[in-house]
């Protein structure tokens, strides 16, 4: 039934069918009615005064393209060059252009779109429409813009055959590459959608995508999130129809019934076209394409999300790659994630979800945002919030916990040195484990967050790896770091590589397990545990035991988790999202210390992962092998993945290894492995020793400036009592807002 009104022009269907079919449908099922309903009309919206208006470069196919949409929602397709143009000056474009010159051209073609006006229909702009600002401001009133983003290698191959006249701006000593690359600055100021279009798709395919595009654009119902602990079969009318976006789970980080958002339809999955078309595009372009489809325009447009991507991913990070991959040894490929502020992939994510929280979040109330940290995510939150705009740090707060004897000094000093007027460090005298679990707590501790609701008008919010914008840029630099072995001319497309992780809370694993769902042709992701090997146990028997165990302090710190969180979300995954089932598992970890998986639930999760530990002197071991060998140092994370690699990847394929830290972080350690044998206990002192081995990669250069400006820094510290945090919270919340 949904089929029949998809897309199919309203004429088609007679009124007497249309009649019969709605009756029957609405007496039988009067919600399914309510729902296919509206999406007839969604879908029919563009037949009224809407158009769709095609936007790309020269040879990317608008004009094929439009006819065929046009054909298909029966409706008139108009082409800029041919028919209002040429028509406008009775005379070829070609001809146009070398009579006035470039610049006279582009300022006729946006006074011809000025006067131009059309709706319900299709139409396909010329490639330097864009370029004309009114022009295009005019045109965009009263329709949806859509991109055909084809590869530049792809556009220069098909207009080798065709005559050059028509395309504006090309002249001697200007290129078509260099046009072209020009240009897309203009594309992207103006589209509402990207459709990636490869070389080889025919024009019906790209068609049907720009199709399903608007479809997508116009009905954001398409993409709501749940609980990893909701049952669907369960659910009443009135949670269906309370359903949560994008900008609602960014804000509010934890389901009320304590289980973790996901996306109710999964997430969107590339083809191989669509991949190959992102192998010569920058990190920050494959970003964008990214997270286009996993972040629904109504919650975020495509135009704002790139301003936010290109502040995130610029200046702020030293290396012009942001996440390069580099070769090691053998079949070993390092995934460097520690070019940004402060040194570690946590500044990933942290360095665009400020700004993803802050245009979410509604202007009528403060937020302060709760932060467990094993060492990294601190200091990369506080710099991460620290870079709003004033206005944004009036209304947000941040705080992070820590353990306060469970951190290197380093992070430490890099959390007391990020601290601003409106984040601030609080040490707790426990471990992660307690700091995580007790935010969890605080955000389902109803009474509690309605007081700080009531009282100071101030939401909580969460920027662990909880919250499900935290996994989003992490799963763009492991499909980045694929994509990057193939332009290398390590691999071809389709071929495939394991992935080794370091991994503690399971966040940065579970977002490499998403780009392989996303069509990331990735074999195997390696889980590497140190001494705190509860993950390494599960993914080879399980079962999930805390039983008895307690955490082990290491040179890994990062790692020294016991219990994962985002585990719950790969759970459901593989549980077909049984909520049920996912709720049953951790209500019984959290109440008798344990579960174990059925047989079928491992066999799936086997084929996805596999498992092994470290112990600290095999961690120092490696970074001391490494560096006699190749002069690179590992950090302590990077060390325990290149030993568990070692062990379990059978080098029948590349391996990435992902460098999550820069070793200045872990100074004392890495002083120690590299056989140093008197070491000063002032950081800036051990950071200017490892800086005298002249190794790679160099000492991280915001690590040195943090430091410097930390001198005697303070910062608060807590017992680990759940009253406690909540009072420190609340007198927070008095000193900033109030």
């Amino acid at each position: 039934m949904f089929h029949i009104f998809q897309y199919q022009p309203l004429r088609l269907i007679t009124q007497n069918s249309l009649s019969s079919m709605c009756l029957k449908l609405m007496l039988s099922r009067p919600v399914a009615f309510a729902q296919i309903w509206k999406s007839w009309f969604s879908s029919h919206s563009l037949l009224g005064k809407k158009n769709i208006i095609l936007m790309g470069p020269p040879g990317a196919g608008k004009t094929t393209t439009g006819r065929i949409v046009g054909q298909k929602l029966d409706c008139p397709v108009i082409d800029i060059d041919d028919d209002v143009l040429e028509t406008t000056w009775n005379m070829s474009v070609s001809e146009k252009l070398r009579d006035v010159g470039y610049e006279e051209f582009l300022e006729e073609e946006g006074k011809a779109l000025l006067k131009f006006s059309a709706s319900g229909s299709v139409i396909s702009l010329s490639g330097s429409n864009p370029m004309h600002a009114a022009g295009m401001q005019h045109i965009k009133k009263n329709g949806i813009v859509v991109y055909l983003d084809v590869p530049t290698a792809v556009i220069m191959g098909r207009l080798k055959s065709k005559q050059m006249g028509r395309i504006v701006g090309l002249s001697p000593g200007v290129s078509l590459k260099d046009v072209l690359q020009f240009r897309k600055q203009f594309y992207k100021r103006w589209f509402d959608i990207r459709v990636l279009c490869g070389g080889d798709v025919a024009a019906e395919v790209v068609a049907e995508k720009v199709l399903d595009a608007v479809k997508r654009y116009q009905d954001s119902e398409l993409e709501t999130f749940i609980s990893t602990r909701t049952s669907r079969s369960g659910r009443s009318m009135e949670e269906d129809s309370h359903k949560l976006y994008f900008s609602d789970v960014v804000t509010q980080g934890l389901a009320l019934d304590g289980g973790l958002f996901v996306p109710e339809r999964g997430l969107t999955k590339f083809t191989a076209e669509e991949w190959q078309g992102l192998i010569e595009a920058t990190y920050v372009e494959r970003a964008q394409v990214i997270l286009e489809r996993c972040i629904h325009p109504a919650d975020i447009p495509a135009s704002k999300l790139a301003e936010i991507i290109e502040t995130a991913y610029g200046e702020n990070f030293s290396c012009s790659k942001v996440a390069p991959v580099r070769h090691l040894a053998g079949n070993q490929f390092l995934l460097e994630l520690f070019h940004g502020p402060t040194a570690s992939f946590k500044d990933f994510a942290l360095q665009l979800v400020p700004h993803l929280f802050a245009y979410c979040i509604p202007r009528s109330c403060n937020y302060l945002i709760l932060v467990a940290t094993s060492g990294d995510t601190g200091s990369a939150v506080l710099d991460g919030f620290s870079r709003l705009p004033d206005t944004d740090k009036q209304r947000i707060a941040l705080v992070t916990f820590f353990p306060e004897d469970g951190v290197s000094p380093i992070q430490k000093s890099q959390m007391i040195g990020c601290q601003k007027e409106n984040a601030w460090s609080v040490g707790v005298k426990s471990d992660f484990d307690f700091c995580q679990t007790a935010i969890k707590q605080i955000f389902t501790n109803s009474d509690f967050t309605g007081f700080l609701t009531v009282e100071y008008g101030t939401a909580l919010a969460a920027a662990n790896s909880i919250n499900w914008a935290r996994l989003l840029p992490q799963i763009v630099y492991h499909a980045s770091a694929y994509l990057d072995l193939v332009h290398q001319g390590i691999i071809s497309f389709g071929s495939p590589v394991d992935i080794c992780i370091p991994t503690g809370n399971f966040g940065n694993m579970l977002a490499a397990l998403y780009a392989k769902m996303m069509g990331i042709p990735i074999r195997k992701c390696i889980c590497a545990s140190n001494e705190n090997n509860v993950l390494t146990d599960f993914i080879r028997t399980g079962v999930y035991d805390l039983r008895g165990r307690k955490l082990i302090s290491s040179f890994s710190p990062a790692v020294d988790i016991l219990k994962s969180s985002n585990l719950e979300r790969y759970l459901h995954l593989i549980g077909n999202e049984d909520g049920q089932l996912v709720t049953q598992l951790f209500n019984q970890l959290e109440n008798q210390g344990h579960f174990q998986l059925q047989k079928d639930l491992l066999g799936k999760l086997q084929q996805d992962l596999v498992a092994g530990w470290c112990s600290d002197e095999d961690c120092l071991a490696a970074i001391h092998s490494v560096y006699s060998t190749t002069g690179y140092i590992l950090d302590t994370h990077t060390a325990v993945a290149k030993v568990v690699a070692d062990r379990l990847q059978d080098r029948t394929c590349p391996v990435i290894i992902a460098s999550t830290a820069h070793y200045s972080k872990f100074a004392p350690a890495i002083l120690r492995a590299l056989r140093i044998a008197e070491i000063n206990q002032n950081p800036l002192s051990q950071l200017h020793l490892l800086s005298s081995y002249s190794a790679l990669p160099p000492i991280h250069w915001g690590l040195l400036e943090t430091l410097k400006k930390t001198g005697n820094g303070d910062h608060q510290v807590c017992a680990a009592d759940m009253n406690v945090l909540m009072s420190h919270i609340e007198t927070l919340i008095q000193n900033h807002f109030m």
